[in-house]
């Protein structure tokens, strides 16, 4: 190993330097005091915990994504976070154990033993909310509305939004009754989309049967056309399937009347990242930009598989990838330069400007230094005896 090799980060780890981490931080800040203000509390979670809370209710894609070490005190397995959500289930259930309506946010590194797509890293960084304690359509309304909120903060210019229904598959894949193995091979299979292994998988299924159904509605997305053939496909469908189908007419409806802006399309058998989901999901996405922005959904099997059964909705989106995407005005973190005099009055018009802004003393080092090149648009000089902010040319 060379000198410069110790220095070396691993691949898909970064240092995030001036100005980005101060871009990062502040939208951290902004989508953490938008949540708050719909009455979400603030929660921070550890970076490590047992392996058995992390992965309660999960699914498979998550142990995969988990960096595991042993804890030297107890000798029991522990893992780094690589999703937060699980963290705020088990706060809700466990730590809380607040009875009703409960709402968290939270925003921090998340690890993940491999970058989710080519152009990530492997240390986002998550923000998102969590509502505990309804199973109504108006906390899915609520979940995403904020959601909506968020990424009108982060600036970004157009939005498209996905809904779907886990519950459609679910209900589908069980009537049709396959073993084990073709049951996880259509899933990765809708997973990655892929409709020639599913018609290899399906073909052997009746038009009018529920591997028929499924073989159709993998072939079914976009906007209200869509959720019209979906309709007719499923219509001798099991009750619940014509409900989920329902509920994303009204939840679409609702959202198009308060986000005009936004684009809404639908996708039936909707998988990807959704292992823990149990019922409504959606994921956000703009132009130009393969993977979604933020993502979530309904999912109430976790609070009963840590012992306290909850109906739970949220979302969670990558702050370091939204500030690469958005295009939010302001004054990029603009500072005030001042110069190295000793003058009691210039000390304290030097504090009353720290209030709100930032102010860059000079040191005895900085003689001659160009003040623009400390990120100063902006100096403090002395006219007619007071000290005032001027712009720089």
């Amino acid at each position: 190993m060379t000198v410069s090799d110790r220095w070396l980060l691993p691949d898909g780890v970064e240092d995030i330097l001036p100005p980005l981490a101060g871009q990062i931080e502040s939208l951290r800040r902004d989508v953490m005091d938008t949540c708050q203000r719909w009455g979400y509390q603030l929660v921070i979670p550890p970076l490590i915990e047992y392996l058995e809370s992390l992965f309660t209710g999960t699914g498979h894609d998550l142990e995969l994504q988990t960096f595991k070490l042993t804890d030297q005190l107890t000798g029991r397995m522990m893992g780094l976070r690589a999703d937060m959500t699980p963290q705020a289930a088990r706060i809700d259930a466990h730590t809380l154990g607040q009875e009703g309506i409960t709402r968290l946010c939270y925003a921090g590194h998340v690890l993940h033993t491999r970058p989710r797509h080519m152009l990530t890293g492997r240390t986002p960084i998550q923000a998102g909310c969590e509502l505990f304690g309804s199973a109504s359509e108006s906390a899915d309304l609520e979940v995403i509305s904020l959601m909506l909120e968020t990424l009108r903060v982060s600036g970004l210019p157009r939005i498209h939004l996905d809904l779907a229904h886990v519950a459609i598959y679910e209900t589908l894949v069980g009537e049709a009754g396959f073993d084990r193995d073709t049951g996880a091979a259509i899933f990765d299979a809708m997973a990655r989309k892929s409709v020639p292994e599913l018609d290899e998988l399906l073909g052997g299924c009746p038009p009018g049967s529920a591997g028929g159904m499924l073989r159709e509605l993998a072939r079914v997305s976009g906007g209200k056309d869509a959720l019209r053939e979906a309709k007719r496909i499923l219509e001798g469908a099991p009750e619940p399937l014509r409900q989920a189908l329902d509920q994303l007419d009204r939840v679409a409806d609702m959202l198009s009347a308060s986000y005009p802006e936004v684009s809404f399309g639908f996708d039936f058998c909707e998988l990807r990242g959704y292992n823990y989901h149990t019922g409504l999901v959606f994921a956000a996405y703009v132009p130009g930009h393969g993977d979604a922005v933020a993502k979530g959904g309904r999912y109430d099997a976790i609070g009963s598989d840590f012992g306290r059964a909850r109906p739970a909705t949220g979302f969670s989106l990558d702050i370091r990838a939204l500030v690469s995407l958005g295009q939010r005005t302001g004054r990029a973190g603009k500072a005030i330069w001042a110069p190295a005099t000793e003058d009691p009055a210039l000390d304290g018009v030097i504090s009353g400007l720290r209030m709100t802004e930032t102010v860059i003393r000079a040191l005895p080092e900085d003689e001659g230094v160009d003040p623009g090149t400390r990120n100063c648009d902006r100096a403090l000089v002395k006219r007619d005896g007071q000290w005032v902010v001027e712009q720089l040319d």
